[in-house]
C-alpha cells in the first residue's frame, strides 16, 4: 500500500529517552527525522531542545510539557510519531498522550541497533522499548499503529513509505469525523439497497443535510439563459468535456442544474453530495445530472447517484486515502467466461480522471422508459487500465455498525463493447469476494480508485474509527 505525497501535514512528534542510555542518540535521532519529514512533507510540532533534555520525553514533568505544546497546536496536529532512538520511557509517552487529549492517530517508530555497537556506548534496546511503549497504549486504551518493520531508521526506504501511509491514514481519520454529506432529494422507490441510518452515522461524526429535490429543481427552474451564473457554469462545462450532439438547451438546463448544486454545497459547507436521479430528474427536468456529479467528483467533491449517502461517503474515504478522485459503479456483469473478472458500469457520472475519452451523451438503459432526449447530460468514456483499489462502507442498522469491505485489484484494457462509463477490473478470488458482499448484505454499488490503497483505508476504519473492515 503506497500513496503519492499529499499537501504537507502536522505530526506531533514524541522522542523518548531513558535515562540510562546514551542522550546523544536523542540529538541525533532529531536531525534523522527533519530530513525524513522533508522528504515525506511533514510539519513536526516537538519540544524544543532546550525545553527538556534534547527535547526528549522521559519523566512526567516532561511529558506535560510535550502535552501542552500539543495541546496549543491541537486544531493542526493530525497524527503522532512516537520515535525511539533508545528504550524510551514507556510511562512517559503515554503520559504525553493522555494528558494532551488529542484522540488522533498514533504512529510507533523504533531504532534498530548495530549489531557491531552494542556496547554502553551506542546501545539502544529499542526492539525491547517499542513492545513496552504498545504495552503502556494498550493499557491506556490508546489507538496506535507500527511501522511495517518492528525497527526501522527513519532513513530506510521502507520508514518513507510507512510515513506516507500514516499521513494518508490520518487524512481518512480527520475526514470521516468530520464530514458534511449533502442527500439531494429521496431516495428512489426502487431501490431499497440504497437505504441507511443518518442516527448511525451521525454517531460516528458524519453528518447529512436533507434537501428536497423539488426545492433544487424549483430554483434551478427560475434561472434562464441570460443568468450570468449560468453562462459562466455552461463555460465550465464546456471547457471540462467535450458535449457531443447535446442541444443547446438542454447544456443550458444542465448548467442551471450545476448553479443550484454549487450554491447548496456552499451555503451547506457540504464535502460530498448523494443525489436522487433515478428517474424524477429526467421525468421533472428534462436532463441527468451526470456531468454535474462528474465534475464535483473531479474537484474532489464526491458525489454519488441514487441519494447513496454511503456510497459517496466510501468515495470520499478513498479520495483522502490517495489524494485522487473517487467514482461510485455497478459490480454489473461477468466478463466472459474468466472468473477473476467482471464489468463495472454506470450511466455515466465518474470523475474525468477515469474517462480520457469523455462526452456528454445520453443513458440509453433509462431512456427506455423516460425517453432517451430526457437523459441528456449522461456521460460516455471508458476507463483504461490503472491500479485499483475497491470498497464500500455500509450502515448495517440491525447490528447498529457501520461495516466496510476494502480490497485491490486492477483496471484492464480488456475489450468492452458497450456504452455508459464502463470499465473490466481484475480481482483475484472475485468469487469468494461476491460470495462476501451477498452473504453480508452489501449494496449493489462499489467505488473504485486508481490507487493501492486498501491497506490504509482498513487501518484508518478499522483500527481507529472502530468500523468492523473485511480486507479481500
Amino acid at each position: 500500500m503506497s500513496v503519492k505525497p499529499s499537501t504537507p501535514i502536522t505530526l506531533g512528534v514524541i522522542i523518548g529517552n531513558r535515562d540510562f542510555f546514551p542522550d546523544k542518540l536523542v540529538g541525533e535521532c532529531r536531525a534523522d527525522l527533519l530530513e525524513a519529514f522533508q522528504k515525506a512533507g511533514v510539519k513536526p510540532i516537538m519540544l524544543d531542545e532546550s525545553t527538556t533534555k534534547l527535547g526528549g520525553v522521559e519523566t512526567f514533568q516532561e511529558a506535560q510539557k510535550c502535552a501542552e505544546l500539543f495541546r496549543k497546536h491541537a486544531d493542526e496536529i493530525m497524527g503522532i510519531l512516537v520515535v525511539l532512538p533508545n528504550f524510551g520511557d514507556e510511562k512517559g509517552i503515554a503520559e504525553t498522550l493522555k494528558w494532551a487529549r488529542l484522540d488522533v492517530p498514533v504512529l510507533v517508530q523504533a531504532y534498530p541497533d548495530d549489531l557491531n555497537r552494542l556496547d554502553v556506548a551506542r546501545r539502544r534496546d529499542a526492539w525491547c522499548g517499542k513492545i513496552s511503549v504498545c504495552n503502556n497504549f494498550y493499557q491506556f486504551g490508546i489507538k496506535y499503529s507500527l511501522t511495517t518493520k518492528h525497527v526501522v531508521h527513519p532513513s530506510d526506504p521502507s520508514f518513507h513509505t510507512d510515513l506516507l501511509n500514516f499521513m494518508a491514514t490520518c487524512r481518512v481519520v480527520k475526514g470521516l469525523r468530520n464530514v458534511r454529506i449533502g442527500a439531494i432529494g429521496a431516495r428512489p422507490g426502487g431501490f431499497n439497497t440504497v437505504r441507511y441510518s443518518e442516527k448511525i452515522l451521525q454517531r460516528n461524526g458524519i453528518s447529512v443535510v436533507t434537501v428536497d429535490l423539488s426545492q433544487i429543481l424549483g430554483n434551478a427552474n427560475k434561472l434562464t439563459a441570460a443568468d450570468q451564473s449560468v453562462k459562466d457554469r455552461l463555460d465550465a462545462i464546456k471547457a471540462y468535456t467535450p458535449t457531443g450532439r447535446t442541444p443547446d438547451d438542454k447544456l443550458v438546463q444542465i448548467a442551471k442544474l450545476d448553479v443550484v448544486l454549487n450554491d447548496f454545497m456552499a451555503e451547506h459547507s457540504l464535502d460530498a453530495t448523494a443525489i436522487q436521479c433515478w428517474t424524477s430528474l429526467q421525468q421533472n427536468y428534462g436532463c441527468n445530472v451526470c456531468t454535474s456529479m462528474s465534475i464535483m467528483s473531479e474537484n474532489m467533491l464526491p458525489s454519488a447517484c441514487e441519494v447513496d449517502v454511503t456510497g459517496t461517503l466510501s468515495m470520499y474515504a478513498m479520495q483522502l486515502a490517495s489524494g485522487s478522485p473517487s467514482a461510485l459503479v455497478d459490480w454489473n456483469n461477468n466478463y466472459a467466461d474468466d472468473e477473476s473478472k467482471c464489468v463495472l458500469f454506470h450511466c455515466g457520472n465518474w470523475a474525468k480522471s477515469f474517462l480520457p475519452d469523455i462526452e456528454i451523451s445520453t443513458a440509453p438503459i433509462l431512456g427506455t422508459s423516460v425517453g432517451e432526449e430526457n437523459t441528456y447530460g449522461a456521460l460516455a468514456g471508458r476507463t483504461p487500465a490503472s491500479p485499483l483499489t475497491f470498497g464500500r462502507i455500509s450502515t448495517d442498522d440491525p447490528k447498529g455498525i457501520i461495516k466496510a469491505y476494502v480490497g485491490e485489484g486492477a483496471l484492464t484494457d480488456d475489450a468492452l463493447n458497450t456504452f455508459g462509463n464502463r470499465a473490466v477490473a481484475q480481482i483475484d478470488n472475485l468469487q469468494g469476494l461476491m460470495q462476501y458482499v451477498c452473504r453480508n448484505g452489501f449494496e449493489h454499488h462499489v467505488v473504485m480508485n486508481a490507487s493501492k490503497t486498501a491497506g490504509i483505508l482498513k487501518e484508518a476504519m478499522e483500527n481507529y474509527m472502530g468500523w468492523e473492515v473485511y480486507s479481500h
